[in-house]
């Protein structure tokens, strides 16, 4: 028969489609929603950063969950490749700042033309509006052929409909996604085929994920955005992640590319306990260069009100904030200003102080930390080490990586490899 049923319509879902038809298989994609490409629809605010133009090494250093699993997807199946793969579907690309790929319009709806297009020339069939229940499995009585602990596996021999109907398949790719983003669909319905078929699923976790703080005064800075900034964030006296970049105030915490990288990196540890997030206003600037700075704004305004005389050096909400932090009145006049008061107010402007206590959840969550666990799957085939002829794809697995293109990567290298993998009898 030579069949592949795909599960998912998303990133992964079309790519692994796309491959297993050139690879000469009669495919199936069955999605639940009533369009493929949903939660693709909206990535990079809906842009598509497609993926990372960078070399095979450095998407694996940006990868946070299991980057060893990933080396040979990455080098199967590079930035390059994606790219090209792309441009011959008649996409034209654009490379931005950190090497990030977009589509030359910015439109997401681009790629998802182009995979659809491409599974239609394949004559892949779209089952569209079709949720799957569940794997549809038999015990495997010649264990030792993908399993040699023997233990217990099973053969994948197709899939279950929510209608009870069974559709018979040599093979099942599973790219179902994580459970970030609901509204797309994403319901962790794949996690739960993959459980009831004896993979272990890791605990998930919302990453890329905006921050919450304990302090009420972010709440008052709603929507201001802050450039060229250094966050860093501490366990204690232990520093767990620091970077600079862009950031933005919401009406519960933080936000902005450079939080969501950081959640990524802590999202687990700090599920335990609290931790300290500062952010350095002035990086460029050592503290004695920053203490001359604010003498001149103050020797050039001396005798307006503080809040006034150092206009120039923050945004103008941000500013009384500062000034309360470090026990300052707006209202006091820049020759009244002691050095005792200068010097804390410095000390503040290089590490302004956040309390995390937790992270928005899942609907805020660009992807899913944690899922099926990679240890149960074959790297190089993407099989399941515990279902013959199931294949994993994308988000599903516990895989994740920082923003810049690195997650759709995951999900196009990995597909790739699902897609490509000839069928074989047990």
């Amino acid at each position: 028969m030579n069949k592949t049923i795909v599960i998912g319509g998303g990133a992964a879902g079309m790519m692994a489609a796309v491959f297993a038809a050139r690879n000469g298989q009669e495919v199936t994609l069955y999605e639940q929603n009533e369009k493929l490409g949903k939660k693709l629809f909206i990535t990079g605010k809906g842009r598509c950063n497609v993926t990372n133009d960078a070399p095979p090494e450095e998407l694996l250093a940006n990868v946070i969950s299991n980057p060893k699993f990933l080396y040979s997807a990455f080098y199967d199946f590079n930035a390059q490749d994606c790219m090209a793969f792309f441009e011959q579907l008649g996409v034209r690309l654009k490379v931005e700042r950190g090497n990030r790929v977009f589509p030359q319009s910015d439109h997401s709806s681009d790629i998802i033309r182009a995979l659809e297009y491409e599974l239609r020339r394949l004559s892949v069939k779209i089952c569209l509006g079709s949720p799957v229940k569940t794997l549809w499995t038999e015990d495997l009585p010649n264990q030792e052929l993908i399993n040699p602990k023997k233990e217990p596996t099973k053969k994948c021999l197709g899939i279950i409909l929510s209608d009870g109907k069974k559709e018979k398949a040599d093979r099942v790719i599973l790219a179902t996604g994580g459970v970030s983003y609901p509204l797309t669909g994403a319901n962790g319905s794949g996690l739960s085929m993959a459980q009831a078929a004896g993979h272990k699923v890791t605990e998930l976790y919302p990453a890329l994920v905006p921050l919450k703080t304990q302090e009420t005064w972010c709440h008052e800075l709603m929507g201001l955005a802050l450039k060229n900034v250094e966050v860093t964030i501490c366990n204690g006296k232990k520093k767990l992640y620091q970077g600079f970049g862009e950031m933005l105030f919401t009406h519960y915490g933080v936000s902005g590319p450079l939080i969501l990288s950081a959640s990524s990196q802590i999202v687990k540890k700090l599920q335990k306990q609290p931790m300290q997030l500062y952010i350095d206003l002035k990086p460029a600037l050592s503290p004695e260069q920053l203490d001359k700075r604010i003498l001149r704004d103050l020797s050039e305004n001396l005798h307006k009100q503080i809040g006034n005389a150092l206009a120039g050096l923050l945004p103008a909400r941000l500013l009384p904030e500062v000034l309360a932090l470090a026990e300052i009145s707006p209202y006091e006049k820049g020759d009244a200003l002691t050095r005792e008061q200068r010097l804390k107010m410095v000390q503040i402007l290089k590490a302004v102080p956040l309390t995390i206590t937790g992270t928005a959840d899942f609907k805020e969550a660009i992807i899913t930390q944690g899922g099926i666990s990679v240890k149960e799957i074959n790297p190089s085939t993407m099989e399941s080490k515990r279902v013959k002829n199931l294949y994993l794809a994308g988000e599903c697995m516990d895989v994740d990586a920082l923003t810049g293109g690195f997650n759709l990567q995951i999900a196009w290298s990995t597909a790739y490899i699902a897609g490509n993998q000839n069928i074989t009898e047990v």
